[in-house]
């Protein structure tokens, strides 16, 4: 079935919603496309990763301010990009294959379910932790950036790898969830321009339209739930998050797949 604009409106939702919870943007726009009868098409992956960007850019109407004059924080952040620069520098042919496979999507999906609460069930945070976004290390920052690499295998999740690294590495909740937030800017324009660079040319008029639609959508909800989760995480885990995953995860197995 051909996207229409109905479609457009409701994959951004669904992106807007899921890009920043650990719970795998792109296994939830799988499900989607599926549920909507729309073919893996070239398009369609183009407009997957182009509404990404409206996501990431509600980060940058938030945050702007504040990151443009803070001049270390953005040396963390490109020190924290340069592994998956890397990464999706060299493998972005494989890269691309790998969403091809639901099952990939769903067997990521399950094991970072369990991934996600196994580790809230014996994770302390320590006094120690980083309290403050100024605080965060060069050695912290890279070492979220290695995390976020894991993000290339689609239903892994960008946001609950850099999220566990961080907890891992020694930053308290609130601040590796900010980080993780600021880290998607430049890591998804990247991804979005070199995507664009190698499909954009083969949009026409229309489908140009259906970008613009799913790109303000998504820009929109992610506003709402960049906003909510910084509440969430001050008083809960992200325990709910994996049951979740794992939910899902099942219903790719035994419905879809």
């Amino acid at each position: 079935m051909d996207m229409t604009f109905f479609h457009a409106l409701i994959l951004g939702v669904v992106e807007g919603v899921s890009e920043f919870l650990p719970i795998s943007s792109t296994g939830h726009l799988i499900l989607a496309s599926y549920l909507l009868d729309l073919g893996q098409t070239e398009f369609l992956k183009m407009f997957e990763v182009v509404i990404q960007l409206g996501a990431i850019l509600s980060i940058v109407f938030l945050y702007v301010k504040r990151v443009l004059f803070d001049i270390e924080l953005m040396k963390r952040l490109i020190v924290a990009l340069l592994p998956a620069l890397v990464v999706g520098g060299i493998f972005y042919s494989a890269i691309k294959k790998l969403f091809e496979s639901d099952g990939t999507v769903a067997w990521a999906l399950l094991i970072g379910g369990i991934l996600i609460i196994l580790f809230e069930l014996f994770h302390k945070e320590k006094d120690t932790a980083t309290q403050d976004l100024s605080g965060v290390s060069y050695k912290q920052a890279f070492l979220v950036g290695v995390f976020q690499t894991f993000a290339v295998i689609p239903g892994v999740s960008r946001a609950g790898a850099t999220i566990l690294g961080g907890l891992f590495v020694g930053l308290s909740r609130s601040v590796i969830v900010e980080f993780s937030f600021l880290l998607a800017v430049p890591t998804m324009i990247a991804a979005s321009a070199l995507d664009l660079y190698k499909n954009g040319g083969s949009a026409t008029s229309s489908e140009w339209g259906l970008l613009l639609v799913g790109f303000v959508t998504a820009f929109v909800v992610a506003l709402v739930t960049v906003k909510w989760l910084l509440r969430f995480v001050k008083t809960n885990t992200f325990i709910p998050f994996g049951v979740y995953r794992i939910v899902i995860a099942l219903i790719f197995l035994l419905f879809i797949l």
